[in-house]
């Protein structure tokens, strides 16, 4: 495992939010092994609607933790409507909380052949192999 000292750069990993709390703990176990790589220095999970904590309130808690770089990670597969349009606004909402951060959107984690290897990894647990 490659560690990296922690700069001043926090992550914030972003879903869509869920009234089901296995659901939003799901990416709060995400935020908790990223952060444990050591490569940022806050790693916040944030639930755009229906849960909490918002993305200004996972932002924020970064800014407090010294962050002046904030990558948001969308927890989606695609381009749709919360990757083009809801997602960026947010965003837009924080950076003009917080006008001396720089803020960075990633893509959504999208095709990728890990992926696929994890698919089929399902299907075969599922299929008792």
């Amino acid at each position: 495992m490659n560690t990296v000292k922690p700069s001043d750069s926090a992550l914030v990993v972003i879903d869509h939010g869920s009234r089901r709390a296995e659901a939003n703990e799901l990416l709060e176990d995400v935020a908790r092994r990223v952060g444990s790589r050591g490569r940022y220095l806050c790693v916040e999970a944030a639930h755009m609607e229906l849960a909490e904590p918002t993305l200004a309130m996972a932002v924020d808690r970064c800014v407090v933790a010294g962050a002046r770089r904030i990558v948001v990670v969308p927890y989606f597969f695609a381009m749709g409507r919360h990757m083009t349009r809801d997602i960026p606004a947010l965003v837009e909402e924080c950076q003009a909380r917080h006008p001396d951060v720089t803020f960075d959107l990633a893509q959504p984690l999208g095709l990728d052949d890990r992926l696929i290897e994890i698919l089929l990894d399902r299907a075969a647990e599922a299929e008792g192999e």
